[in-house]
């Protein structure tokens, strides 16, 4: 007998085993307590075995799943013959696997569970229909009621995972169509629908439980090859997992008070006739109905997410996938690892979000407490050599906490990039349109809040691309380009933020159309000429549209000045850059997160402000004869060969300077997107992270300013909106002006 292929193997299967036999201590027939969580156990034995694994072991994990799917689809409670089955099998699984790790003898397969495998094998070839009996007929459709009273904790958690399940089905369905053999994206969308299925049937949400069945029956057909993936199957099962949305997201509203204790009732018997048809070796007919749509739609644009019919196809399949092969991509649920990568990983735990909010509050009070402390003016005229390296340590410590509290808000963009591969799909099978979105940079980190607000901004940005960036295949094959036209959604980390682009190979911007537009609603003047920037710009104009005719898509003008207003909302800035005939890139400038920023801090006179060194290029002291002034447009500095304006501080702010000529001062160069200009300021006083504190409803209509932060010595600094103070003119800052002045 050869010995086990890698001990991580055994080790990861004997663990599960411990586990599970843990779990067997509580069990009592006729109650459900430990089912989900032995269910979940055999799953990882599952995913932890190998094809070229002893028959021994297949056909014991071949007989637990049987006890347990014939508990879960039945009364989802525990039978004394059940108990005991599976009290008989645990010691047994145990001596498979000593005897597989040292090279000895195998026990025998008991009789009994060679006919439960043989069973299970065969009913796992029968049609769903057949097992289940017919859907109900159309306008009898079964309904679910959920008991919050006995099970809400139950239902909280299934909850969430569902909504976990849900994303990794639609993402591996994505992946799966653009490589309809990758076995293991087929593997983990069937382990999806099975875990799925299991937490149905234990909370007794009959009509979730049928529809998760013949789903995971048709992942099962293809798992064995008896089923091949197409694209009116993956069309079918991205249906249904619609559908079981829509059953999740009526069962998070009861959870959240609204609708308690009324049926949900989702139209399902004409997909699951559709489902058993396909088991049959039957070509899916279209539905009759639309299916749920996975999403609320954006503000202002229309539900479009239905699946598309066969007849209504572009000719080819729209490729929607990451920029890395497909085949190495988990797409689906994360499952058991075995080698030295899963001794290594870490659990999760989860928690309230409201909780590591107000523990990152915390920690920032702590830092402004502890650099009031430092900077104490008593403190610093001690000369104790014990108490400063006490403060040091402090410091030191306080850093560590305040940078490990912070990653505790990072998350990947994975989740909110990999929602926008169902929305291209959708999109370019409702248009017409031949597309494949590629995904690079996911596992890039951002503040979970600004994560959660990036997403009405993406899908603008993509719905945008779709529709007036990419051109249909005959119009691009007319241009000699593919008839396949790529989106490339990407994260990277730039100048100590986050960097998002959205770019096209398509059409491009016309700018002279743009410009003709503004002219003819007159947001310029006939004989103005501005730069290409400037005109790109326009379209983020509230009711700005170029489009011909108004779709269900667009031409409103409805959506971009949504985008520009959520990204300067969350402190960011957005640039395009546009070549016709060749596509269009949306740069998306972000900081990191919203609770601490990296500021330089200067003076004005006896006040202190903060700029985000994120939009500082540089600073230096002028020379003498540097600053000259161009009339009409004020005072310009020669910066590195580029006259750039001068924005005098004090003045502007209506603050005393001490800097009267610019030679006396500091200029401090910022810049938002390709428009600098430099501040002139009394000071630099020095660079520090420091903690965003809110101005409050009273300064929420302005613009000058980003936010507040207590300095260490518990004086407030105002923290500069550098896209505010580079893209307006002086004499349009009044009312930012006299705020300035009242906060001070």
């Amino acid at each position: 007998m050869e010995r086990i292929g890698t001990a991580s193997q055994a080790e990861k299967i004997s663990q599960l085993l411990d586990q599970l036999g843990e779990e067997l201590a509580f069990t009592i027939a006729g109650e459900d307590t430990g089912l989900l969580a032995i269910n979940r156990c055999v799953m990882d034995m599952e995913d932890a075995s190998l094809p070229d694994d002893p028959p021994q072991l297949t056909a014991g994990l071949g007989a637990a799943r049987q006890w347990i799917d014939l508990t879960l689809d039945g009364s989802a409670k525990f039978s004394d013959e059940t108990i005991a089955s599976i009290n008989s099998w645990h010691p047994w699984m145990m001596q498979v696997i000593d005897a597989w790790q040292h090279g000895d003898a195998m026990p025998a397969v008991p009789s009994e569970w060679g006919d439960a495998v043989t069973a299970r094998q065969a009913a796992a070839r029968t049609p769903a229909e057949a097992k289940t009996g017919p859907a109900a007929p159309s306008g009898e459709e079964k309904s679910i009621t959920l008991n919050l009273q006995d099970d809400g904790e139950l239902l909280r958690e299934f909850h969430g995972e569902s909504v976990e399940l849900l994303q990794s089905i639609e993402e591996g369905l994505i992946v799966l169509e653009g490589n309809p053999r990758d076995a293991d994206t087929i593997n983990s969308i069937f382990r999806a629908f099975h875990t799925f299925k299991g937490g149905a049937g234990f909370l007794h949400l009959g009509a979730m439980q049928d529809l998760a069945h013949d789903l995971e029956s048709l992942l099962a057909a293809a798992r064995r090859e008896e089923l091949s993936i197409t694209s009116g199957i993956v069309d079918l099962i991205l249906a249904g997992a619609d559908a079981l949305k829509q059953f999740t997201n009526e069962i998070g509203a009861q959870l959240n008070g609204t609708g308690v204790g009324s049926p949900i009732v989702v139209p399902t018997s004409a997909l699951m006739l559709r489902l058993q048809a396909a088991l049959r070796g039957e070509l899916p007919p279209a539905a009759s109905a639309p299916s749920a749509a996975p999403e609320p739609p954006p503000a202002n644009e229309p539900a479009k997410d239905n699946p598309p019919s066969e007849e209504n196809k572009p000719s080819s399949t729209l490729a929607s996938r990451p920029a890395q092969s497909p085949a190495k991509k988990n797409a689906g649920v994360p499952v058991a690892q075995s080698g030295p990568a899963a001794e290594s990983s870490t659990g999760y735990v989860k928690l309230d979000t409201l909780k590591l909010d107000h523990l990152v509050d915390l920690v920032g009070e702590l830092v402004i407490a502890q650099s009031m402390v430092v900077q104490n003016p008593e403190v610093q005229k001690l000369t104790s050599r014990t108490l400063d390296r006490c403060l040091r340590q402090l410091s030191r410590t306080t850093a560590e906490l305040q940078r490990n509290a912070m990653s505790l808000r990072m998350v990947p963009v994975r989740g909110a990039f990999q929602k926008m591969s169902r929305l291209v799909r959708d999109l370019a099978a409702q248009q017409q349109k031949q597309i494949q979105l590629l995904l690079e940079g996911e596992d890039t980190e951002l503040d979970r809040n600004i994560v959660e607000k990036l997403s009405d901004p993406l899908v603008h940005m993509v719905r945008n691309s779709v529709d007036h960036g990419l051109e249909g295949p005959a119009e691009r094959m007319a241009a000699g380009k593919l008839s396949l036209g790529t989106i490339v959604l990407s994260a990277s980390h730039q100048r100590g933020g986050i960097c998002i682009r959205i770019r096209d190979d398509g059409r491009g911007l016309d700018a002279s159309r743009i410009l003709a537009k503004a002219r003819e609603r007159g947001l310029i003047g006939p004989d103005e000429e501005p730069d290409t920037s400037r005109i790109y710009e326009m379209i983020f104009m509230p009711g700005f549209s170029t489009a011909e005719k108004v779709t269900d898509l667009s031409g409103r003008g409805v959506g971009m000045d949504v985008v520009r207003r959520n990204i300067e909302n969350l402190r960011g800035k957005i640039e395009i850059d546009s070549v016709p005939g060749e596509g269009t890139t949306f740069t998306i400038i972000l900081p990191l997160t919203l609770a601490i920023i990296d500021g330089l801090l200067v003076g004005v006179g006896d006040d202190r402000y903060i700029i985000p060194t994120l939009s500082v290029r540089e600073s230096f002291r002028a020379k003498p004869g540097m600053v000259s002034t161009i009339q009409e447009h004020g005072e310009v500095v020669s910066v590195r060969g580029r006259q750039t304006p001068v924005l005098r501080l004090g003045p502007y702010l209506g603050r005393p300077s001490r800097a009267v000529k610019p030679e006396d001062g500091i200029m401090v160069v910022v810049e938002s997107g390709d428009s600098c200009r430099a501040l002139l300021v009394d000071e630099l006083i020095g660079k520090q992270e420091v903690v965003i504190k809110s101005l409050g409803q009273s300064f929420q209509n302005q613009h000058l300013l980003a936010g507040a932060a207590v300095l260490g010595d518990g004086s407030v600094g105002l923290i500069f909106d550098v896209d505010s103070l580079v893209r307006f003119s002086d004499r349009g800052h009044a009312t930012p002006a006299k705020l300035a002045r009242q906060a001070t």
